[in-house]
């Protein structure tokens, strides 16, 4: 079975290198690492690993945090494509299909930034229209959206008023991007975390960005 297992670890050489070495050692094979974010000395990597049958995934954690330094946020099963051309490659879809732009646009961002799921939504005078949803999206009606229009991308509190209960009971971390315009937006669900981090909601917006001029042009 796949993992995905978050870490924060000592941005110095050989750190990463010790961590793989460790996670092998609990018998872990390493599928991908991907660079989330990185500074003042710390990085934060994602690493999709494979366990076999019968290893608990609590062995990640404790094999990477017997790196010293090494920080785990969280472990959650991964069933994602390991493509490290994600973003072109659905901007290319997007493309060659404009009419089907929004569904493919909110299908594919799980993907790419490995998260449960995705939803467009339209801000038309105080009215909230799900344009369009990934597969996994939840279906219940969206109630009260106070943070529509957007003018950039941001995380949102996961805690706050307008968020339904069953997000909140499944510690669903939220993040949300204009696609074009503040009255359009994408927002993007991540249940059981980890964290948007700054850099990922950066990402979210260059994507949205391109996609909205795929789309609008």
């Amino acid at each position: 079975m796949s993992f995905l297992i978050r870490v924060q670890l000592p941005d110095s050489p050989g750190t990463l290198g010790a961590v793989a070495s460790a996670l092998g050692l609990a018998g872990a094979d390493i599928l991908s690492v991907d660079v989330v974010e990185r500074g003042n000395g710390v990085a934060i990597d994602d690493l999709v690993v494979e366990l076999p049958s019968g290893r608990l995934p609590d062995t990640l954690i404790t094999a990477a945090e017997s790196v010293e330094g090494v920080e785990v946020d969280a472990v959650r099963p991964y069933a994602g494509v390991l493509d490290t051309h994600r973003e072109l490659e659905l901007v290319e879809e997007i493309a060659a299909d404009p009419r089907e732009g929004l569904r493919l646009f909110a299908d594919g961002v799980p993907r790419i930034v490995r998260a449960g799921w995705s939803i467009v939504v339209r801000y038309d005078d105080g009215e909230i229209t799900r344009l369009a949803s990934s597969t996994a999206a939840p279906e219940a009606p969206l109630g009260e959206l106070p943070w529509l229009p957007l003018e950039r991308a941001t995380v949102l509190d996961a805690e706050a008023s307008w968020v339904p209960e069953m997000w909140r009971e499944l510690g669903t971390e939220l993040a949300a991007t204009p696609v074009g315009k503040p009255d359009r937006a994408l927002l993007v669900g991540r249940p059981g975390g980890p964290m948007f981090r700054a850099a990922e909601v950066a990402r979210l917006a260059h994507l949205s960005g391109i996609v909205a001029v795929v789309l609008d042009s």
